[in-house]
């Protein structure tokens, strides 16, 4: 709760000095101050709220997406098994019990998401239970648990909603900027029109696959932390063994866009720049070079 205090004081100490800046400037960049602040409120409302409005659904539309079915009462052995060891695993990392659930998928993966660290869902595949050990599916569970206790989702969540703000606020503004000079306007004359909305159509693409790439670093940097969290939980060579298994499976993620990012094991990317998840290699690597 702290971090997260940290981080959204900081951010809005950002928006704030981004308010003074637009209200010194406002003349250079041919708006009015009435404008910066409509512009400021806009941007946090429609920039943050729609971040959390994601992250309030992202169970539920785990669950649709993926056809995950949470397990109330145990139905067998192996379903018992996994409740019991979340349920230690949670214990010691002190966060609520997670739901656990199943989803039916041939592919080696599991996930986590939810709205806080007491509020969390854990789901694994049918074909992860298949292919792998217990042993190793109790470090991939410990890796996910680790991502509930680390508040992954509620951080990724804040950073998304940052950076929208920021998409919207530096568009509209270079879009009014550009508008004036190429249509000759000036500060009483103000655009807004149809060339307005364009550029600002334009540049809210242009800045908001510069924000994905922002995130997308955030969310590798948070795998290792995870890979870190489930070595403690589970043991070191449990968890270099459940990523090894991955590794060696070959398979690619076909988890639903929406939780593709909160997968162990996540999709390839054209560009290392736009991966959610660093490569397998790299955090058996770390794993392997961290002292024991």
């Amino acid at each position: 709760m702290k971090r997260i205090f940290l981080f959204l004081a900081t951010n809005l100490a950002i928006l704030l000095v981004l308010g003074v800046f637009l209200n010194v400037f406002s003349g250079v960049l041919g708006i009015s101050q009435g404008t910066t602040s409509s512009l400021l409120f806009f941007a946090i409302i429609f920039g943050m709220g729609g971040a959390f409005i994601s992250l309030a659904i992202s169970k539920p539309v785990a669950k649709w997406s993926t056809g995950a079915r949470v397990i109330k009462n145990p139905q067998n052995e192996k379903e018992r098994w996994l409740l019991d060891t979340v349920a230690k695993q949670a214990r010691q990392v002190g966060i609520g019990m997670p739901e656990v659930a199943i989803y039916d998928a041939t592919e080696i993966n599991a996930f986590a998401t939810g709205m806080n660290r007491n509020n969390a869902m854990v789901a694994v595949s049918t074909g992860l239970l298949r292919k792998i050990s217990h042993s190793k599916v109790e470090a991939v569970l410990a890796h996910e648990v680790s991502h509930v206790a680390n508040g992954d989702m509620v951080t990724l969540a804040l950073i998304q909603g940052v950076l929208n703000t920021f998409v919207i606020v530096i568009a509209r503004l270079l879009g009014g900027l550009l508008d004036n000079l190429i249509s000759n306007r000036d500060e009483e004359n103000e655009g807004g029109g149809l060339v307005y909305h364009m550029i600002v159509f334009v540049l809210e693409i242009v800045f908001g696959v510069l924000a994905s790439v922002i995130v997308m670093w955030f969310s590798r940097q948070r795998e290792f932390r995870a890979d870190q969290g489930g070595a403690r939980l589970a043991g070191r060579q449990k968890m270099i063994a459940a990523l090894e298994d991955l590794r060696d499976s070959h398979s690619e993620s076909f988890l639903p866009q929406e939780v593709a990012a909160l997968g162990i094991s996540g999709r390839e990317g054209w560009s290392r720049l736009f991966m959610t998840h660093p490569p397998l290699e790299e955090r058996i690597a770390s794993l392997k070079s961290q002292k024991r």
